[in-house]
């Protein structure tokens, strides 16, 4: 299975807190518009288990399920619409599950543009790593 590079780019949250730094404006394309939707969470904030997820993305595996890794659709629109395959999600382990619960790490093809939702896709906190 092929994962995407995590490369360094700015993204639609870097642009949107530059604008709000320097008092400027800043106007939503469509396909940023689902940003709004999206919430934000501390990485300190987030579950043990998270922490585990992130490390084994950061590593490149292995991975505890063969689902782990797959294209992420966003079918529910809730993330920035983005080209199939930019999205990837990784399971979340959720301690006395027998299955993979709803936890989950969504990654996007921007550096550390990793999001967490514990609702199995119906919201999405974007990680905060400085805070």
């Amino acid at each position: 299975m092929r994962f995407p590079p995590r490369t360094p780019r700015i993204g639609v949250a870097a642009a949107l807190l530059s604008a709000l730094l320097v008092g400027g404006t800043v106007t939503a394309t469509t396909a940023d518009a689902a940003t709004v939707s999206v919430g934000s969470i501390c990485y300190g904030d987030l579950p043990s288990q998270a922490h585990d997820t992130l490390r084994l993305i950061a590593q490149g595996g292995p991975y505890p399920y063969t689902q782990d890794g797959s294209v992420f659709q966003n079918r529910e629109g809730v993330l920035p619409g983005q080209p199939t395959g930019y999205y990837h999600e990784y399971t979340v382990k959720t301690p006395g599950s027998s299955t993979r619960g709803a936890r989950r790490i969504v990654t996007g093809e921007e550096y550390r543009e990793d999001y967490y939702t514990a609702d199995h896709y119906a919201t999405f906190d974007l990680v905060d790593y400085g805070c």
